[in-house]
C-alpha cells in the first residue's frame, strides 16, 4: 500500500523546497514514514571494510533513494519522455475549439512501492504556433494554462474532459490509481502525492498542470498544481451532497470566491461572471409522437390484404427522444450588473443572450425493424427440425395421404381440356394442417387459415381464384415498391448474395420474418415452410412454373435457396416442354418423325426470332419413347445403332467427313453465312441440348470429384471425357443436321477462333481464301478429334439427356423438405438484411440526413464483405444488425424532432429550412446554438414546449424551489399562476478576476472558481494563483 505521510510535515517540506533546484536529500528515511516512527537505519555494504570486530558497526547510507524519491523520479522521467519540460507555448484559443478540435491522450504506468498509478497526458491538438518574438515575452508572460483560466471563448464546452469544463485548460496531466477499485482516501496520502508532483514540477520546469485523482473515481475529485517562473496555481475542489443555502445563488458564491482569494486591496478589482442555467423538458406529451404501433389485425384484413407481407416496418414504438435540455447562458457579466440572492433574481431565461439545446436520446428504444431482425436472427440458433416442431412429417404418411398431397388440386384440373393457370390456393386442401390436427387440437395449429391463405396468395399470385384484373392491381402496387432493375438498389442482391427484390425468395423471406414476429414464432415458420414445400411438389408434378423467378439457369450471384428454386423451375420448364411436345406431335407424327420435327422447329423460330435458340433448346428432351427419358440406355443405343450403321462405315472411309445420303434431322435454321466445305450446301444450326444448369453446391461437388481423379495421365483423360459430354452432344446434333459435314465445319460454327483463314494466290494467280484448323486442334489425339470420331449423327431429341430434370427436381424437393427452420433462416438472412437496407434507404431519402447516408454506405460495404462467403460468423452478422438498428433509431429521432418542432407545419419556406437544419444539427452535434435565443423561430417553439409541459403538470412550484432556482418566474406573466419554465435542473457559474496574491505588492495573477449545482450534488472547482517571488 501507499505509505502515509504526516500532514504537519509535508507542507513545511513543500514551502521550503525551491522549485528551481532539486529536492534536498532528507536526513533519514525515518522522516518519510507516515506514522512518524523510524523505519530503522539502513546498513551499508561492508565489502570494503576490514574483518568486523565483536561489536556491530553500523553506517547510515544517506545516498540510498527512498520509495518516495523513486516515485518522484519516475514522474520526472515520464514528463521528460513526453517533452513537457520547459516553457509552454501556444496561440490564443478560438471560440468553440474545445468542441470542434481533436483531443488526444498518452498514458503510462508508474508505481509508488507496490501501488500502481496511471499517468495520462490530455491535450488539444493544435497547429504549431509562430515563435517569432517569443524570446522577448518569456520573462513577463504567464504560463499558458494560467492564460487559459481567463479565456472566455470556451466556457461550458458540451463535450470535453471534466477538467476542461471546470478549469478551461487545453493541456494537463492526470495521475490516478491504475485499478478502478483503488482509491487514495486519507489526507496524508493526498498530501504526499501533492508534494510529489510539486517537487517533480519544480525539478523539471514543466509548466503543464499536474493533477492527482483522489477519493473514489465516481466522485471525480482532483487536486493539482501548475508552476511557472515565480508563480504557482493551486487547483482545489469541494464536492458535497447537501448544498449549503448560501451557495444556491450568485451573491453567496461571490462571497466565497472573494474570501478564498483574500486580496488585501480595497476596493477589489471587478469580478467577471459567466452563468448558465439548464432547464430539462421531460413531458413531451404523447400527441407529439407520430409513430403508431402496427395494427396486427390489419395485417391480414380486407383493406390491406397480403400486400402488407411484402413490407418491413420501420420506426420506434416509443419516443426515441427522452429529454430536451435548454441551456440559457449569460457569457460575460460584470459584478454589480445583475442581482441574484435568496429573495430576488434578474436571471430571466427569456432574456438570456445565448440559448443552446441538446437532446437526450432514449437508451435502446424499441424499434420495429430492429426487433424484426433480432427475432429472425434468433431462429438461426434453433436446433429443432420441422418434424420435431410440427409432429409427424408430411412426407412419412401412408400412400393414401401421399396421394392426397400430390393430387391436392386434381379436381380443379381434371375437367379442363388444357391446364388451368389460375389455381385456387384459398380452396386448397392444406395437408400439413390436417396432419397437425391429428396430433393436436384445431385451435393449436400455428397458423390459421386466413393468415396462411393470405401469405400463399402473396407468394403465388398466379394461384388466385379471382379475376386477373382484380389481382393485377394488387401485384402492380407491390411491384411499385421495388427499385427498377437498372438501379443500384436493385442490384444490391449481387453484393449481398441474397435475391432480387421482386423474386419469390425475397418475398418468402419477408413473409417468414413477419410470421416469426407476429404469428407463432418458430412454429409458424415451420408450418409455412411445410406448406411452401408441398406447393413446390405440387407445381413440379402438375407442370406449373414457379412465379417470381428469372428464366434461365440458377443465378450464382444469389443465395443457395434461390438457386435451388431456379433449378426446380428449370426442371418444371423442361418437363412441361417435353409433355406438351409429345401431346402436340401425336396426331401427325410420321414413323421417322424427321420432317415434322424440322417443320415445328421452323414454325417456332418464326414466331419469335429473338427466342430462336431458346425454342430450339426446348426440343432437347423430346422423345418418341417415354422409356428413353428414364435412363433406358439399351433403347437409346439400339436407336443409335440401327439407323446409323451406314454412317459409321462412311466415317471410316472418308475420315472426318459424314455421308451425304442421310436425311437431315433436328435443324433449327440455316446459318445464313456459312456453307459446308465439301458438299457446298448451306450450314444449318442444329437444335442442341442445353447444358445442365448447376447450383453452386453441385459445382462444388463436381470440382471435388474432378480433383480426386488426380494428375495421372489416365485421370486427366477421364477428367477431359467427363467435361466433354456437352461437346459430344453438340457434335452429334450437328452431324444429324448437316449430313456430309466434317470437323472443320463444326469448328467454324462452334469455335470460330480455332479456324484460321488467310488469303493465298492459286495457280491461276487469283486471290482465294484458304482455311485450316488452329494448332491446338491439330494436336494428335486431342479431345475434339476423339469426340468427333466417336460422335454419331443423332438429333438432340433422341440423345441421352444431359440434364435429367426428374432426378434433379427430386433432389431439390428433398433438399427443401429436410431444411430446419435454423437452416432456412441462415439461407434467407441475406435477403432480410437486403430488405432492411432498402427500407432504411427509402426512409432516409425522405429525411435527408447526411450522417445516415454515411452509415448506410458503411453497412452496404460491411455486408458485402460478410455475406459474400458461406456461413458468416454470428458476431459479424450481429454487427450488421446493430448498424441497421442505429440507422433506424436516428431516422426515428429525426421524425420525432420534426414533429415536436412542427417542421412540416411551418408555412414560411425560409423558417422551414432553418428548422430543418436545426433538427439535423440536433441529431449530429452534442449541442446546438439557437439562433436568436428565445426570440428566434426555434426559440419560440422551445418556449411553447416548456409552457405546454408546465400547463400539463399544473403544479405550481414550491416557495423553496423558487428560492433555490432563483424566482425570476415571479416577474414574468404566468398563465393560470404556472411559470413558463420549471426550476433549473443545473446551475453553472464561472467567476474570474486578476488580483495580486498573497501580498498587495505581488504580481497580479488570474483567479478562477467554477460552481455547478444540480439536484444530486454540488461542486466548487477553484484555481487560485500566487506569486512565489514577492510574498
Amino acid at each position: 500500500m501507499l505509505p502515509s505521510c504526516d500532514t504537519t510535515r509535508v507542507p513545511v517540506l513543500r514551502a521550503h523546497c525551491d522549485p528551481a533546484s532539486r529536492a534536498p536529500r532528507l536526513p533519514s528515511r525515518a522522516v518519510l514514514d507516515g506514522a512518524g516512527e523510524s523505519l530503522g537505519p539502513t546498513q551499508a555494504p561492508a565489502s570494503h571494510l576490514p574483518e568486523p570486530e565483536s561489536e556491530v558497526f553500523e553506517i547510515t547510507d544517506f545516498t540510498t533513494a527512498s520509495e518516495w524519491e523513486r516515485f518522484i523520479s519516475k514522474i520526472e522521467e515520464v514528463l521528460n519522455d513526453w517533452k513537457l519540460i520547459g516553457i509552454s507555448s501556444g496561440k490564443p484559443l478560438e471560440k468553440g475549439v474545445y468542441t470542434t478540435g481533436t483531443w488526444e491522450e498518452k498514458s503510462d504506468e508508474i508505481s509508488f512501492a507496490d501501488f500502481k498509478f496511471s499517468i495520462t497526458h490530455h491535450y488539444l491538438v493544435q497547429e504549431p504556433s509562430d515563435k517569432d518574438g517569443k524570446e522577448e515575452l518569456v520573462e513577463d508572460a504567464l504560463p499558458l494554462p494560467m492564460q487559459d483560466l481567463l479565456c472566455m471563448n470556451n466556457d461550458f464546452p458540451p463535450r470535453a474532459h471534466c477538467l476542461v469544463r471546470w478549469y478551461g485548460l487545453r493541456e494537463f496531466v492526470v495521475i490516478a490509481p491504475a485499478a478502478n477499485n483503488d482509491a487514495v482516501l486519507s489526507e496524508s496520502k493526498c498530501n504526499l502525492l501533492l508534494s510529489s508532483i510539486s517537487i517533480a514540477l519544480g525539478n523539471t520546469g514543466c509548466q503543464v498542470p499536474l493533477f492527482v485523482q483522489i477519493h473514489h473515481k465516481w466522485r471525480r475529485m482532483y487536486v493539482g498544481e501548475c508552476q511557472g517562473p515565480g508563480v504557482r496555481t493551486d487547483f482545489e475542489m469541494v464536492h458535497l451532497r447537501k448544498v449549503p443555502n448560501q451557495y444556491t445563488h450568485l451573491s453567496g458564491l461571490l462571497d466565497v470566491f472573494k474570501s478564498k482569494i483574500g486580496c488585501p486591496l480595497t476596493p477589489l478589482p471587478p469580478v467577471s461572471m459567466a452563468i448558465r442555467l439548464t432547464y430539462v423538458l421531460q413531458d413531451w406529451q404523447q400527441y407529439f409522437w407520430p409513430q403508431q404501433p402496427p395494427d396486427i389485425d390489419a395485417l391480414v384484413g380486407g383493406e390491406v390484404g397480403g400486400l402488407e407481407f411484402g413490407k418491413l416496418p420501420l420506426g420506434a414504438c416509443e419516443d426515441p427522444i427522452s429529454e430536451l435540455h435548454l441551456a440559457t447562458t449569460w457569457p460575460h457579466l460584470m459584478e454589480g450588473i445583475i442581482v441574484e440572492n435568496d429573495v430576488y433574481s434578474d436571471l430571466d431565461p427569456l432574456q438570456a443572450p445565448q440559448w443552446s439545446v441538446r437532446v437526450r436520446k432514449a437508451d435502446n428504444p424499441q424499434c420495429l425493424l430492429g426487433d424484426f431482425l433480432t427475432e429472425f436472427f434468433k431462429l438461426c440458433r434453433r436446433k429443432e427440425s420441422t418434424d420435431e416442431i410440427l409432429g409427424r412429417s408430411a412426407f412419412e404418411e401412408e400412400g393414401k395421404d401421399v396421394a392426397d398431397i400430390t393430387h391436392a388440386l386434381s379436381k380443379l384440373t381434371e375437367p379442363a381440356p388444357v391446364p388451368i393457370h389460375k389455381l385456387s390456393v384459398t380452396n386448397m386442401v392444406h395437408s400439413a394442417k390436417k396432419k397437425i390436427r391429428k396430433h393436436r387440437g384445431v385451435d393449436e395449429s400455428p397458423l390459421n387459415n386466413e393468415v396462411l391463405n393470405t401469405v400463399l396468395l402473396f407468394l403465388f399470385p398466379d394461384a388466385a381464384d379471382k379475376l386477373a384484373d382484380g389481382f393485377e392491381s394488387r401485384s402492380n402496387t407491390s411491384a411499385g415498391n421495388n427499385p427498377p432493375p437498372e438501379s443500384e438498389d436493385y442490384n444490391l442482391f449481387s453484393q449481398f448474395k441474397s435475391a432480387p427484390s421482386d423474386s419469390l425468395t425475397y418475398k418468402l423471406a419477408l413473409c417468414l420474418c413477419m410470421i416469426n414476429f407476429y404469428h407463432g414464432g418458430v412454429k409458424g415458420v415451420a408450418h409455412l415452410w411445410q406448406e411452401f414445400v408441398l406447393e413446390m411438389r405440387y407445381r413440379w408434378e402438375n407442370n406449373y412454373l414457379i412465379p417470381g423467378l428469372a428464366n434461365g439457369p440458377p443465378d450464382l450471384r444469389c443465395c443457395l435457396l434461390h438457386q435451388k428454386l431456379q433449378m426446380l423451375n428449370c426442371c418444371i420448364e423442361r418437363k412441361k416442354a417435353r409433355d406438351e411436345g409429345k401431346r402436340g406431335s401425336m396426331p401427325d407424327r410420321s414413323p421417322g418423325g424427321t420432317s415434322g420435327d424440322a417443320g415445328k422447329g421452323a414454325d417456332h423460330s418464326g414466331d419469335n426470332p429473338d427466342k430462336e435458340k431458346e425454342v430450339g433448346k426446348s426440343w432437347e428432351s423430346w422423345s418418341d419413347s417415354e422409356e428413353e427419358f428414364f435412363e433406358c440406355l439399351s433403347d437409346t443405343e439400339d436407336l443409335k445403332g440401327n439407323g446409323q450403321e451406314n454412317g459409321k462405315k462412311g466415317g471410316a472411309k472418308e475420315g472426318n467427313k459424314e455421308p451425304v445420303n442421310l436425311k437431315p434431322e433436328g435443324r433449327l435454321h440455316p446459318h445464313g453465312k456459312l456453307t459446308l466445305l465439301h458438299p457446298g450446301e448451306p450450314l444449318y444450326i442444329p437444335i442442341t441440348q442445353e447444358p445442365a444448369p448447376m447450383t453452386e453446391d453441385l459445382l462444388e461437388e463436381q470440382s471435388e470429384v474432378l480433383a480426386k481423379l488426380g494428375t495421372s495421365a489416365e485421370g486427366a483423360h477421364l477428367r477431359a471425357r467427363m467435361q466433354s459430354a456437352c461437346l459430344l452432344s453438340d457434335m452429334e446434333s450437328f452431324k444429324a443436321a448437316n449430313p456430309g459435314c466434317c470437323l472443320e465445319d463444326f469448328v467454324r460454327w462452334y469455335s470460330p477462333r480455332d479456324y484460321i483463314e488467310e488469303e493465298v494466290v492459286d495457280e491461276k494467280g487469283n486471290i482465294v481464301i484458304k482455311g485450316e484448323l488452329s494448332a491446338r486442334m491439330k494436336i494428335p489425339s486431342n479431345m475434339w478429334v476423339e469426340a468427333w470420331e466417336t460422335a454419331k449423327p443423332v438429333p438432340a431429341r433422341r440423345q441421352k439427356r444431359l440434364f435429367d430434370d426428374t432426378r434433379e427436381a427430386e433432389k431439390v424437393l428433398h433438399y427443401l423438405a429436410v431444411q430446419k427452420p435454423a437452416d432456412l433462416a441462415r439461407h434467407l438472412l441475406p435477403c432480410i438484411i437486403h430488405a432492411a437496407v432498402l427500407k432504411v434507404k427509402e426512409e432516409e431519402a425522405l429525411e435527408d440526413i447526411s450522417s445516415v447516408k454515411k452509415i448506410i454506405k458503411q453497412i452496404i460495404s460491411h455486408s458485402s464483405k460478410v455475406l459474400r462467403f458461406p456461413s458468416p460468423e454470428d458476431k459479424k452478422l450481429e454487427e450488421i444488425i446493430a448498424q441497421i438498428m442505429s440507422v433506424e433509431a436516428i431516422i426515428a429521432r429525426a421524425r420525432s424532432l420534426k414533429a415536436k418542432f412542427g417542421v412540416e407545419k411551418c408555412e414560411n419556406e425560409e423558417e422551414k429550412e432553418d428548422l430543418q437544419r436545426f433538427v439535423n444539427c440536433l441529431l449530429e452535434q452534442p449541442e446546438v446554438s439557437v439562433v436568436g435565443a428565445g426570440r428566434g423561430p426555434a426559440g419560440s417553439i422551445i418556449h411553447k414546449l416548456f409552457v405546454n409541459a408546465q400547463r400539463v403538470s399544473a403544479v405550481p412550484p414550491l416557495d423553496e424551489d423558487l428560492r433555490r432556482s432563483g424566482p425570476a418566474e415571479e416577474r414574468r406573466p404566468n398563465i393560470g399562476g404556472v411559470a413558463d419554465f420549471p426550476p433549473p435542473t443545473g446551475r453553472e457559474v464561472i467567476l474570474r478576476t486578476t488580483v495580486p496574491r498573497p501580498a498587495p505588492y505581488s504580481k497580479p495573477l488570474p483567479q478562477r472558481m467554477y460552481s455547478v449545482l444540480t439536484k444530486e450534488d454540488f461542486r466548487l472547482a477553484g484555481a487560485f494563483s500566487a506569486d512565489t517571488t514577492f510574498f
